[in-house]
């Protein structure tokens, strides 16, 4: 009885000791290598990852059902996982770190489609993969065409493979992320890796020809681009207002130019890091295109921000039912942080120009609780949502919960960011976190840690029959896993 007394008591001292005390950077390097091993040695499927797992690793899932043979690259998943891995190594040498992120691209390689890009998730399952056309690395220097004789089903088979099961998504960050890996580990291997080499020019490649003339992307395509899209058909042009526009969901998908969970504005972040990774100006050039498409996709007063997706006349246009033209509080913010981004890489102050209006219109647009509505109708500027059978509203409340309707302002930082550039150039960046600011998060983070090195929480998971499993020892989350991998490298490399 003495002893059950006196271990709480223990217990209730040593927490405020502890957390008084922060970690050592000895400390925060040994749990950083410990949650890379586990996920590493044990979470690992083909060198490949999906977002969330049970405690046990029995079940897994992406955005939708998996299992052992199929990980998926949309992030938080494979890539974003091997991004985390690249911070491990870069900030404590720990070379299986770098040999987990090398998995993670040859695993890509494995998944990458012949029309040069990737798919929400990569199959391993024999039967499964045939229904996708998988391209293979070139033997001899030339990229493999697939052809009919490839498919054990001919011509049927193969035109079914060649569209449907071809699918390149720049939707969600899900080509770019992977692209963005393995340029990473290119350069970590020093450019001695063939395969991975060669994936991401093909890639490159693909993605550059997918830019249209004004220099936006849209939301996928199903075969590799032979030529850019014709600017006679989609005309360079200023953004505008539709004379008029449906109220009811027109399910006809003109949507070309897509800011839309900033395909565009990734997209122009990859091209930036190629050029920073393979120094060749091509890349710079399709970026700043990018750029200038963002200025023209401005909208002219009183609404002068940005919609989530424009048809080829510059016309905000409906996406899904739940995504109507209108001025979007989400993609807006995340335009302005581009255009910083792309004045911070070049210096030319026309970037920068936009800025102003947008945040000014955006401070006058925030609802009552200091957040913004993702949709703003076009010139009312009214905040619109959605009832549960998808018909428009102004009531905010009884809205659809699988979608951001509400979202959450970062102008304070934007601000911030633009009055720094503005004031103290390109060049100027934000003071650097110190170890002493970090070190509560660190113990938080480390004393969270399982034994095994994993970070745990409640939650639920699908089992490989699509059925909810709430397990009683928590799931494991992929992002969870890169947030604390992110912070803990910080603090490593922090003063």
């Amino acid at each position: 009885m003495r002893c059950f007394l006196l271990f709480p008591l223990l217990a209730a001292w040593s927490v405020p000791a502890r957390a008084a005390d922060p970690p050592t950077r000895e400390e925060a390097v040994a749990a950083v290598k410990k949650a890379g091993e586990f996920f590493r040695t044990r979470v690992a499927s083909h060198g490949g990852y999906v977002w969330k797992y049970s405690s046990d690793l029995k079940h897994r899932q992406g955005e939708g059902v998996a299992n052992e043979n199929i990980i998926w690259v949309q992030p938080p998943g494979t890539p974003a996982v091997g991004l985390a891995f690249l911070e491990i190594y870069e900030a404590t040498g720990d070379r299986s770190a770098l040999h987990a992120a090398r998995a993670v691209a040859e695993v890509l390689v494995k998944g990458q489609l012949h029309s040069g890009g990737w798919n929400y998730s990569i199959t391993f399952d024999p039967k499964d993969r045939l229904k996708w056309n998988y391209r293979k690395p070139p033997s001899k220097g030339k990229p493999r065409i697939q052809s009919a004789a490839d498919s054990p089903g001919g011509w049927a088979e193969w035109r079914r493979r060649r569209y449907k099961g071809n699918m390149t998504m720049m939707d969600d960050e899900t080509t770019q992320a992977a692209l963005m890996l393995l340029m990473r580990v290119d350069r970590a291997l020093g450019f001695k890796e063939r395969d991975i080499h060669e994936a991401a020019e093909y890639a490159l490649a693909s993605i550059m020809r997918a830019q249209y003339a004004i220099g936006a992307w849209s939301h996928n395509y199903d075969r590799f681009p032979k030529k850019k899209p014709s600017a006679e058909y989609y005309p360079v042009k200023k953004a505008s207002y539709p004379e008029t526009w449906s109220r009811t969901w027109t399910k006809d998908f003109t949507g070309c130019y897509e800011l839309n969970d900033e395909i565009t504005l990734d997209a122009i972040e990859t091209l930036l890091e190629a050029h920073r990774i393979y120094k060749d100006a091509k890349f710079l050039t399709a970026a700043e295109r990018g750029g200038s498409f963002l200025i023209l996709a401005q909208m002219p007063d009183p609404q002068p921000a940005w919609a989530q997706q424009y048809d080829r006349h510059m016309h905000p246009v409906w996406e899904r039912k739940f995504e109507p033209p209108a001025i979007s509080g989400y993609e807006s913010q995340s335009a302005v942080a581009t255009m910083l981004r792309l004045y911070e890489r070049t210096g030319d102050r026309k970037y920068l120009a936009p800025v102003p209006k947008a945040l000014a219109y955006l401070r006058r647009s925030k609802l009552k609780d200091g957040r913004l509505a993702r949709f703003y109708e076009l010139k009312t500027n009214k905040p619109l949502y959605f009832t549960k059978k998808y018909r428009l509203t102004d009531d905010p409340r009884n809205v659809p919960t699988h979608y951001g309707f509400v979202v959450e302002s970062r102008m304070d930082a934007l601000e911030a960011w633009y009055r720094r550039l503005k004031q103290n150039g390109p060049k100027s960046k934000p003071p650097a976190a110190t170890r002493a600011q970090l070190a509560g998060d660190m113990r938080r983070i480390i004393d969270a840690m399982d034994r095994r090195g994993a970070w745990t929480e409640p939650g639920w998971v699908r089992d490989a029959n699509g059925r909810k499993v709430t397990p009683r020892d928590g799931i494991i989350l992929s992002a969870t896993f890169i947030a604390n991998v992110r912070t803990l490298c910080r603090y490593i490399a922090a003063r």
